[in-house]
């Protein structure tokens, strides 16, 4: 066996149908996997390949928001315990070595038992935890959307020329959130091309609130063709002076009606678990407990 970089489209449908192995109730598509890459400032992309056949993969990559860049390991139940993900990992260690790296950023589901042993004994910590939630579109009717007094609900699809605004929106939300008060908010041209325009992204999915031509709150799905009738929530944030008005009740709300007047049957989205306004949130709406996420952080290997 030999671990290599990926280097042509049969590597990455190879890679997606481990990951989509190791993860089943969360497939993703080819393009969605590239797409994804095409998002980082820098990345790595390893294979483990055994006489031909590709039994384990691993992502590197560095993103802004974090001191360290991710890492990513997938091998199927199948060939586990013969030393493919140490492997990856040594390969992926040396690449963040040689990029000035000094340890990585990784997540976990929470009810992956073998992978939270797997990065306990590489050295990694626990930094938090996102609690997973879902609501059921086909057991549910539609909300009623109730905007505030003086705030108008639409669409990025028809409002285009509000992208500014929403990333003033971003830049205040996301390092309001628990556990990310210190990491680096994008630039917009960066924030734009990997937060609003990936393969999973689309403006008649994001809704704006305005006061005026201010904007003053949005709410974004992420979308996968992999998974035609689930949508996923990404972000919702709304400025601080306009908090505390019923700004995000209304996205939310609205959210959930164009999600099943459109006939998706799932929504579903992670919250960090000390994110108590957001949580208590989706809590009146009737999401129900899923699958979360740990967050670790941990050391290059030794060699």
């Amino acid at each position: 066996m030999e671990t290599r970089a990926i280097r042509d489209e049969s590597d990455i449908e190879s890679v997606v149908g481990i990951a989509n192995a190791v993860y089943p109730d969360d497939p993703i598509t080819a393009h969605e996997f590239v797409s994804w890459g095409d998002q980082a400032r820098e990345r790595c992309d390893l294979v483990a390949d055994d006489n031909g056949s590709i039994v384990g993969a691993a992502r590197t990559f560095f993103e802004s928001r974090r001191p360290n860049p991710w890492v990513h390991i997938w091998v199927p139940p199948a060939e586990r315990r013969r030393g493919i993900g140490s492997a990856l990992f040594g390969d992926a260690s040396a690449w963040a070595r040689s990029k000035g790296y000094a340890g990585f950023e990784a997540w976990i589901r929470e009810d992956a038992d073998e992978s939270i042993a797997f990065a306990s004994r590489l050295g990694f910590e626990e930094t938090g935890r996102e609690r997973g939630l879902s609501l059921d579109l086909t057991a549910i009717e539609a909300p009623v959307v109730q905007a505030p007094a003086g705030i108008e609900l639409t669409t990025w699809a028809k409002r285009p020329e509000v992208a500014p605004g929403l990333h003033e929106v971003y830049a205040e939300a996301a390092v309001d959130i628990p556990g990310e008060e210190d990491e680096e908010v994008d630039p917009f041209e960066e924030w734009l091309r990997n937060d609003m325009q990936s393969a999973g992204d689309r403006a008649e999915g994001t809704f704006v609130a305005l006061a005026g031509d201010e904007v003053v709150g949005y709410a974004k799905f992420h979308f996968s063709a992999a998974q035609p009738t689930t949508v996923y929530h990404d972000m919702t944030g709304v400025k601080r002076a306009w908090r505390g008005r019923g700004i995000a009740s209304a996205l939310k709300a609205t959210q959930i009606r164009w999600a099943k007047e459109n006939g998706y049957e799932e929504l579903r989205t992670s919250n960090e678990e000390r994110n108590a306004p957001i949580r208590k949130l989706n809590k009146r709406f009737g999401y129900q407990p899923a699958v979360g996420r740990i967050y670790l952080r941990g050391p290059l290997s030794a060699t």
